[in-house]
């Protein structure tokens, strides 16, 4: 395995502030340039409807900008601030996207109406016979139909692929939304210099979206040509696929990272999910572990060998980068196991560590050889924990978890599986004072 040089402490805050500071410093300064292109656009519009509805026009176009910023993933981010949080703020952003598209829209209409006193749905008629209407008005449905797939009770119905692939509208969204803007942004064509500030701040967000999501990928895979080394089945719906490819050694990885993994000829392309890497990254090879629950998890345990792999990352600050001091707890639940299994083996880890896995049968402990092979060569003391949750049998009360652990407060406390555990660790360590930079969770966020 590859020892990685681990930034201190001080160095991991230091970047993390420069980060949050950098986001602060773009928003409110794109705000503020925003106001006063709005102040300074010409003629006002004829009543405060229509008023309100040019400054929720710009607002929405800006926010889709910081929404382009959030899809392309980029990496001064993801290490800053995990691609978890990242992630929450994808999905709020495109709640307020949702609004404002709404809001747009009924405001100017409601302006035009009242200026020309004629009844509101006319006016909606009258105004989307034109094309650039008509362009934004089919954006917002688009909106509505991924907002709509996006909220969790539609959202537990869908397979991960479906949901994947209903947001790839967004693409369409974006190309609307452009289309609608060259035609009627009025704010935008006040002087030469907001033409040149608008459109460059779009060239920026779309720029930094080709580069993380498209160049970056194709340029990493052609140069590692990823192929499957070995399948290897660890129980009836668990799969561990061990991949190879030229000079691993240099792409950099950490254990409890992950990728967004394609297999081109297998899948279809726009089939892609996220999978931890489940064992330490050393130069060689990679491996993931999957359980069977989608279409292409299922679909891993057929994988022949020497099939090509297309893997986007890596992603995710699920790593001992994020450790404030040099005792730890790592805590998995079921399949949340695997970045667990890769931080075990992690040479930066030391000794003394504790390891709590939680299934709900023996049989469920995937990988368990594993992490017991691994607890004695690293000096790590393993709780295996099963049965039903329920009576005597709650390990995650604040009570039994520091039986378990009594020095908790001292460690870093890593925490993968699934959400009722995830959630219930989380709230054990919140009272049991545990400090909030110690508590790092992988939530998946991207993939539920």
């Amino acid at each position: 395995m590859i020892a990685v040089a681990q930034p201190s402490v001080t160095v991991r805050r230091r970047r993390r502030a420069l980060a949050a500071a950098a986001v602060w410093a773009y928003l409110i300064l794109n705000l503020a340039i925003l106001h006063l292109m709005f102040v300074t656009a010409g003629p006002p519009a004829h009543n405060v409807f229509g008023q309100v509805g040019r400054l929720l026009g710009l607002y929405l176009a800006f926010t889709m900008t910081v929404q382009v910023l959030l899809v392309a993933r980029l990496p001064l981010l993801d290490r800053a601030f995990g691609m978890d949080r990242l992630t929450g703020w994808h999905r709020w952003t495109g709640f307020t996207v949702f609004w404002l598209a709404i809001l747009h829209p009924a405001f100017v209409i409601v302006g035009f109406a009242r200026y020309d006193r004629v009844p509101v749905l006319t006016t909606a008629l009258t105004l989307s016979k034109q094309t650039p209407v008509l362009l934004g008005l089919i954006a917002v449905a688009l909106i509505v139909v991924i907002v709509a797939l996006s909220v969790r009770i539609a959202r537990r119905r869908l397979s991960y692929e479906a949901w994947h692939g209903v947001h790839l509208l967004f693409y369409v969204v974006l190309v609307l939304g452009i289309g609608h803007q060259v035609y009627e942004g009025t704010a935008f064509t006040i002087n030469p210099a907001t033409k040149i500030y608008w459109w460059g701040l779009w060239v920026f967000a779309l720029g930094a979206l080709l580069t993380g999501r498209l160049i970056v990928p194709l340029i990493r895979n052609n140069r590692h040509r990823l192929r499957v080394a070995a399948v290897v089945p660890e129980s009836d719906d668990v799969v561990s696929v061990h991949v190879t490819g030229r000079d691993l050694d240099r792409l950099r990885v950490r254990s409890g990272q992950f990728f967004l993994w394609r297999f081109p000829g297998h899948n279809r392309w726009w089939q892609v999910n996220p999978f931890s890497l489940s064992a330490a990254p050393n130069g060689r090879s990679l491996r993931l572990t999957a359980k069977g629950i989608g279409t292409t998890s299922a679909g891993l345990r057929d994988l022949p060998v020497g099939a090509r792999v297309f893997a986007e990352g890596p992603y995710g600050s699920f790593t001992l980068d994020t450790r404030t001091g040099q005792s730890t707890l790592l805590i998995a639940g079921g399949i949340g196991v695997t970045p667990i299994r890769s931080l075990l083996e992690d040479p930066d880890l030391g000794p003394g560590a504790v390891v709590i896995y939680r299934v709900r049968r023996g049989a469920d402990a995937v990988l368990l050889g594993e992490i017991r092979n691994l607890a004695r060569e690293r000096g790590a003391r393993l709780h295996v924990i099963t049965g039903r949750t329920g009576g005597t049998n709650q390990p995650f009360t604040p009570a039994n978890l520091h039986r378990l652990v009594p020095d908790i407060t001292a460690r870093d406390v890593y925490v993968c599986g699934p959400h009722a555990l995830t959630a219930a660790v989380l709230s054990t360590l919140r009272k049991l004072k545990v400090p909030a930079g110690q508590i790092h969770a992988e939530l998946f966020r991207l993939a539920a």
